[in-house]
């Protein structure tokens, strides 16, 4: 007997997957490679979480990888514009961008929505329904979709249709039953590792693909809410789309045979070193800004007389990393003139540099070091 489901003949003639009951019965015992891969992603998961408490301006650093997160994880998905368009974006430097950006601004404000929730609601079907309604609502692929809504319709995954598709999720009444069992796994307080659940949601989150559209951006949310809801997280700041795109091929074919082969353990293996190498990253990016702000806190503090104004606009660059004098104005309170000799003496310090691609909008430019640091990970 399958463990994760079966695959169906339906009345129109294909097939489509069954699922079995959540969690699957009994869950394959963790192998020592295994093992060592869940205790390094724990060690490396509580290491970042503790760096992060002593981060400087922390709240921008997360801005920051929530929108690499959601630029990462929609391209994923086809969005073709990148982390560097959407903060263009958010600067109101829309002039050239690719239309698709939206998604990601759509993101962000999916992922800042879910986070604020779980303040005082539990991660649940109706809390994903509420994230996937803001992730989709006004989004180019929400035309033919109902945000926010469990599908009622089949749909499958590759092919032109279900009967030539890789993979047709189960029909929509087996959904509601589904959804419950998930999420009271959630909520279960076996001994279960939290990673390993994290893991195993993730995968049976798409397995069911229980909408329309935006089902990948939805789970690949999902692992962020569940680790901040159980504390593991304090801080959002463990983003897997960057890992998954980097071995997208894997990514899926992992999760195909999770579903079609039962391979729970090499699916959870994949899952563990992921947690540890973006763990690790984040670490190390934690540590490189650390020492630029540091520097260039030491450089603007150089500027005598324009040093309060200096470090104004040097905490603007850390929430929004592309500016024109103009928003230097306006961030800093100076007069245009002010202002402008303020960015000169920016630019005069190493800290900004001007952006080439932008010179439709006169002088643009740009917080290098800092944009660098999270866009040059390998």
């Amino acid at each position: 007997m399958r463990l994760i489901g079966h695959s169906v003949t339906q009345p129109n003639g294909f097939k489509a997957f069954v699922p079995g009951p959540f969690p699957p019965a009994p869950l394959p015992a963790l192998d020592s490679q295994a093992l060592g891969l869940l205790e390094r992603a724990t060690v490396l998961l509580g290491r970042l979480d503790g760096i992060t408490e002593l981060l400087p301006d922390v709240d921008f650093f997360i801005y920051m990888y929530v929108t690499k997160e959601a630029s990462l994880s929609s391209q994923l998905e086809g969005t073709q514009a990148t982390m560097i368009d959407a903060l263009k974006a958010e600067a109101s430097l829309r002039e050239g961008l690719p239309a698709d950006v939206d998604d990601i601004i759509r993101y962000v404000e999916a992922m800042n929505y879910g986070l604020a929730r779980l303040q005082n609601f539990p991660l649940s079907v109706r809390l994903i329904r509420e994230v996937h309604e803001k992730l989709l609502s006004g989004a180019r692929a929400s035309g033919h979709v109902t945000p926010g809504a469990i599908r009622t319709t089949q749909n499958w995954i590759g092919g032109g249709s279900p009967s030539t598709a890789r993979f047709v999720p189960p029909p929509p009444n087996y959904l509601a039953p589904s959804l419950s069992e998930m999420e009271r796994f959630l909520h279960t307080e076996e001994g279960a590792s939290r990673i390993l659940k994290a893991g195993l949601v993730h995968a049976q989150f798409e397995t069911l693909h229980p909408f329309a559209d935006g089902n990948g951006r939805t789970g690949r949310l999902m692992i962020t809410f569940y680790l901040c809801s159980q504390g593991i997280l304090h801080r959002p700041v463990l983003y897997l789309s960057e890992y998954f795109k980097r071995h997208r091929t894997n990514y899926f074919d992992a999760l195909h045979a999770y579903h079609e082969q039962d391979a729970i353990l090499p699916w959870l293996k994949f899952f563990f070193t992921g947690v540890a190498e973006v763990a690790e990253q984040a670490i190390r990016v934690c540590k490189e800004i650390t020492v630029i702000r540091d520097r260039d806190m030491s450089r603007v503090s150089a500027f005598g007389k324009a040093a309060p104004n200096g470090i104004v606009a040097l905490r603007h660059l850390f929430k929004v990393p592309f500016v024109s004098v103009k928003s230097v104005e306006n961030a800093t309170g100076l007069s245009r003139s002010n202002a402008n000799k303020l960015v000169n003496r920016l630019v005069g310090a190493g800290i900004l540099f001007q952006s080439d691609t932008l010179a439709d909008y006169g002088r643009t430019f740009y917080y290098r070091d800092y944009v660098q640091a999270f866009t040059e990970q390998p």
